[in-house]
């Protein structure tokens, strides 16, 4: 691994200890950045056009995780509909609500 990669790693790491919050993948404990569109994210003055709650993981968190996945989040159920690597480090779980 690259001095570069390795450094980003650890700056993944310390920003998910700080920042992230606790969810379940099917039960199991992860960390991760939790959206919901009701929140209206903004970029200055224009709307994301976000319509999908989802979870930020690091990639460690999303292996082995698939369509229909059961997260967790606050006490609320959402199902994994969509896994989106950036390739960075992290993945983006995209969800709905669990019916």
């Amino acid at each position: 691994m690259s001095a570069f990669r390795e450094l980003a790693a650890e700056m993944d790491s310390a920003i998910f200890d700080e920042l992230a919050d606790d969810a379940t993948i099917d039960g199991r404990p992860v960390r991760g950045m939790f959206s919901a569109p009701w929140l209206a994210p903004q970029v200055g003055r224009l709307n994301t056009g976000i319509v999908e709650p989802h979870l930020i993981v690091q990639d460690a968190d999303a292996g082995g995780v698939g369509n229909g996945a059961q997260v967790i989040f606050d006490g609320l159920g959402y199902e994994v509909v969509a896994i989106e690597p950036d390739g960075t480090g992290v993945t983006v779980l995209v969800l709905r609500p669990s019916t």
